[in-house]
C-alpha cells in the first residue's frame, strides 16, 4: 500500500493507519470499490501485529469508510471520499487552532502570526514545486 509508519510521532500505529487510509481515500488514491489489502499482508509489509491491523480497519468499518465484501475482503464504501474529506478538513482544522492558540498564548500578535502562517505556507508551496 502507501502507508508510513512513524513509532516515534505519538499517535498509536493504529490510529496512524486509520488517518493515513481516510487521506487516501480523501484524495482519491483509494476510490470507491478499491480493496483495502489484508490485514495479514498489511501487517507484514508495515512490519507490525496483525491485530494492530485488524483494529484500524474494524475502526474504518465502524465510521463507514471500508466495507466486507464477501469472499473478497474490505472495500471503501461509496459514501467514503466525501466523508474522509470532511473528516481530514475538520482534523486539519483542529490541529491548526492547537497552533495558533500556542501562538497567541506565546505573546505573538495576530497579524504577526498571520505573517508567520503566509511566509511558511508559501515555504511549502515552493518546496513542493
Amino acid at each position: 500500500m502507501f502507508l508510513h509508519i512513524d513509532p516515534h510521532n505519538g499517535l498509536a500505529v493504529y490510529d496512524q493507519i486509520v488517518r493515513q487510509v481516510k487521506f487516501a481515500v480523501a484524495e482519491g488514491a483509494l476510490a470507491s470499490g478499491d480493496l483495502a489489502p489484508s490485514v495479514r499482508e498489511l501487517a507484514r509489509e508495515l512490519a507490525i501485529n496483525p491485530n494492530t491491523v485488524a483494529r484500524a480497519y474494524r475502526q474504518l468499518q465502524d465510521e463507514g469508510v471500508l466495507e466486507a465484501v464477501r469472499g473478497t475482503g474490505l472495500a471503501v464504501t461509496p459514501a467514503a471520499r466525501k466523508a474522509c474529506q470532511q473528516q481530514r478538513k475538520t482534523l486539519l482544522a483542529e490541529r491548526l487552532s492547537l497552533v495558533l492558540s500556542e501562538a497567541l498564548a506565546a505573546g505573538l500578535e495576530p497579524e504577526a502570526v498571520r505573517k508567520l502562517c503566509e511566509t511558511e505556507l508559501s515555504r511549502l508551496v515552493r518546496k513542493q514545486r
